[in-house]
């Protein structure tokens, strides 16, 4: 497989996009060192653009971003692609709505996991972005689709954004990889929040019916139309 001479505006466009989000996982201090990856589906194609494996954050560009096809296979770019690439592609082969993946190691968000504890839904900010408590996911090693298939396991059962692997770190979803990185800015704000409240008492969740009518007016009404 290659990439095609109609498509080869729009790869550019996503490596572009996808090289400049990963700077909002440095400004928002997500990741360390050279852990974590964003990705993007691209549009219409059985393709995605990742990050590559190992490369220093200050290094990244669109010209390092690599392009597989969504069993992982390297289709464009000079440098191997991200130990996470067959995670991030068996995502994006088994849920059609997701068109980015975020994978971090932020401190609080990373606790809760290593704990295998979700995230309660105690603030209207939890409701808003991720619907309801965050999941954990099954423990999986890196390196095949295991973590994959944890991540779509989880995240079918729920209308969260967001899926703690257990033992590893956070991962969130989105329409596109902008959607997604936002995600995982907002969980580890509430992963840290959560629990500091914790450490003064239990703080109580939200009603579910409260927490649909949050997220739902988050979804359809909150922002610009």
């Amino acid at each position: 497989m290659s990439v095609t001479a109609g498509i080869l505006g729009t790869v550019a466009a996503l490596r572009a996009t996808v090289a400049e989000l990963h700077g909002e996982l440095t400004r928002n201090d997500l990741v360390s060192w050279t852990a974590g990856n964003v990705s993007a589906r691209v549009p219409g194609e059985d393709l995605m653009v990742i990050k590559p494996s190992g490369v220093s954050y200050d290094a990244l560009s669109a010209e390092t971003m690599v392009v597989t096809d969504l069993h992982g296979v390297l289709v464009e770019g000079e440098l191997a692609p991200s130990s996470d690439t067959a995670a991030h592609a068996y995502v994006y082969r088994h849920l059609a709505h997701v068109g980015g993946i975020v994978h971090t190691h932020s401190t609080y968000a990373t606790a809760w996991a290593a704990r295998g504890e979700p995230i309660p839904c105690v603030l209207t900010m939890i409701a808003d972005e991720f619907g309801g408590e965050i999941p954990v996911g099954p423990f999986a090693l890196i390196g095949d689709d295991s973590i994959g298939r944890g991540i779509v396991e989880t995240l079918r059962a729920c209308r969260s954004s967001a899926v703690l692997m257990r033992g590893h770190g956070p991962f969130t979803v989105g329409t596109d990889a902008r959607a997604a990185v936002k995600s995982a800015v907002l969980l580890e704000d509430v992963a840290r929040t959560v629990h500091i409240a914790h450490q003064l008492g239990t703080p109580p969740p939200l009603r579910q019916d409260d927490v649909d009518r949050l997220h739902a007016r988050y979804r359809n009404v909150y922002g610009q139309h």
